[in-house]
């Protein structure tokens, strides 16, 4: 899930300190929308639990190391299946144990 966890606002908010904080904080790109994910070693695909996901989601994802860049750039890395709750990612079987990605759920 999140890395980060930012402020969320009650159902009933009314306090206008609060609420501009928090909408301060969206416009200053800061939503509880990012994750991580590494990539299964010795797989052909890797499933990512997060409650944000959904089957209409956007998943982006950020290569954080070189081997997950080289994964990026070979095309071989791509969101095969979204459902509620959960993503997948279909890469290379290989050996490596550092493709790490960070991501983000937008819808």
């Amino acid at each position: 899930m999140a890395d980060v966890n930012f402020r969320r606002l009650p159902v009933e908010a009314n306090n206008p300190r609060e609420i501009s904080q928090v909408v301060n904080n969206i416009l200053d790109g800061k939503l509880n929308s990012t994750g991580t994910v590494t990539l299964a070693a010795s797989a052909t695909s890797t499933a990512v639990a997060d409650e944000r996901a959904g089957s209409t989601s956007i998943i982006l994802l950020m290569p954080t190391t070189a081997n997950a860049a080289a994964e990026i750039g070979a095309g071989t890395a791509y969101i095969s299946a979204r459902t509620k709750r959960s993503f997948t990612i279909t890469h290379a079987n290989n050996s490596q144990s550092d493709r790490t990605f960070g991501y983000v759920v937008i819808g």
